[in-house]
């Protein structure tokens, strides 16, 4: 596996940025398959994470082969990828993510956004059907939502992909819900950090060359992690 990270190249900043005003989330997932040629068809071989620095488009790519083609306004820098990891380990990390829950109604299964759906139970809950309607000092906020459900989410998967959440230092922020033209694409994301431990190293080792959740084709599912006794 081969880590990369790709930025603007010095001078190019402006060229580098017209190139991702076109077409918002499915545009990036078009514009980095340039950076890995392959015969139509051919399976997504790589997760990434869109992390700006200020105003500077930055990308961070896990791929299984390194980035080709970058073209004369993006500079590519590429390591290989392989962490040792033992059980044990306690790794510092961030994740961006497309918390849902797949629900099946009538035989047929359908995700759905773990926020949106716990909306939809307190309002069954007191009879509701609009979010407006809900008034009194016992009304949650979005946020407070977004962190029980979504830290709750991350937990669930944790204890099958091989780690161990510190629920106590989890931050849970930027809840978004992204749509794209004509309601082709629209997914939500959350991004999490904070520190976990390392109980199966095989298994961990697969959430972070698969990726976690959905949504990977739009910059959600990559796992990035350093060692936490090196804060």
């Amino acid at each position: 596996m081969y880590f990369s990270v790709i930025t603007p190249r010095s001078g190019q900043e402006h060229a580098a940025a017209r190139e991702l005003l076109r077409g918002g989330a499915y545009g990036e997932h078009q514009w980095l398959w340039h950076f890995f040629p392959a015969a139509q068809g051919s399976p997504r071989e790589f997760l990434f994470r869109r992390a700006d620095l200020g105003s500077a488009p930055r990308f961070y790519v896990l791929s299984k082969r390194p980035p080709e083609g970058a073209g004369s306004a993006w500079s590519v820098q590429s390591r290989e990828y392989a962490p040792r990891l033992e059980a044990g380990d306690r790794l510092l990390f961030e994740l961006r993510a497309n918390p849902v829950v797949t629900i099946s109604v009538n035989g047929k299964s359908k995700r759905h956004d773990v926020v949106m759906q716990e909306k939809k139970r307190l309002l069954q809950t007191r009879g509701l059907t609009r979010w407006d309607d809900w008034r009194g000092d016992d009304k949650p906020g979005m946020y407070e939502i977004a962190l029980e459900t979504c830290a709750k989410w991350l937990g669930d998967r944790a204890s099958r992909l091989g780690f161990e959440i510190d629920q106590r230092g989890l931050s849970v922020e930027a809840y978004q819900q992204h749509q794209g033209k004509k309601d082709i694409l629209r997914f939500s994301t959350v991004d999490f950090s904070g520190e976990l431990t390392v109980l199966e190293p095989e298994i961990f080792a697969g959430a972070l060359f698969d990726g976690i959740g959905h949504a990977k084709a739009f910059g959600c599912g990559l796992l990035l992690i350093r060692r936490a006794d090196n804060r």
